[in-house]
């Protein structure tokens, strides 16, 4: 049998973005509140409950200031948890860049997963996200029309688990109304305790 060659992960650093030091600039901020590029359209709790309703969202990075938002969600772009080599080079080849001028219409969707699923050991964690729920697999199926960008915001004490961005033409729609019921009818989704679906349109 052929043998897998698991992505390894690697553990973030402690505290990021915290104490007096800079913040690391794989750390994004999302700021919701009266400002930013990104006009809110509807913010729906899929499951638990629900985030404060704004009219705008900034996203920031680096030293940017959120100072006035309502709320202020962070997480890290890492790299690719549960994927094998060959899924990760197959993701990074279709995956298009975010910012394409025609992608007008964005998602955030903050995820938090329960004590159940962080009970189980990674590999445990790998069948279901691949072998059960064929997560990836998914995923590809609506590439190159929606753009994404995974943030993981757990190791930084954060409300939720996950934060992911996505982008896409306003056509594409219902290309990604459908990724999203495919995934949530998935074994992977029984573990969620909290998911927001926040829409959006560049202002």
């Amino acid at each position: 049998m052929k043998r897998r060659t698991l992505v390894r992960t690697v553990a973030l650093a402690p505290a990021l973005g915290q104490g007096g030091g800079a913040a690391n600039p794989a750390e994004y901020r999302f700021a919701g509140g009266e400002r930013g590029a990104w006009k809110v359209t509807g913010i729906t709790a899929y499951r638990g409950a629900n985030l404060e309703r704004v009219e705008r969202v900034e996203i920031a990075q680096g030293e940017a200031t959120t100072a006035g938002a309502r709320w202020v969600l962070r997480g890290v772009a890492s790299n690719v948890r549960y994927a094998t080599a060959e899924e990760a080079r197959t993701l990074r080849a279709r995956q298009p860049a975010l910012g394409r001028p025609e992608a007008t219409r964005a998602a955030l969707i903050p995820i938090r997963k329960s004590a159940a699923w962080w009970a189980l050991a990674q590999d445990e964690r790998r069948a279901i996200f691949e072998e059960t729920s064929h997560h990836t697999a998914i995923g590809l199926d609506y590439l190159p029309a929606i753009a994404r960008r995974l943030h993981h915001s757990r190791d930084l004490g954060e409300p939720f688990d996950f934060l992911t961005w996505f982008e896409y033409a306003p056509k594409d729609e219902a290309k990604f109304d459908e990724l999203l019921a495919r995934l949530r009818a998935t074994k992977e989704w029984t573990f969620v305790e909290r998911e927001v679906d926040l829409r959006l349109e560049r202002a």
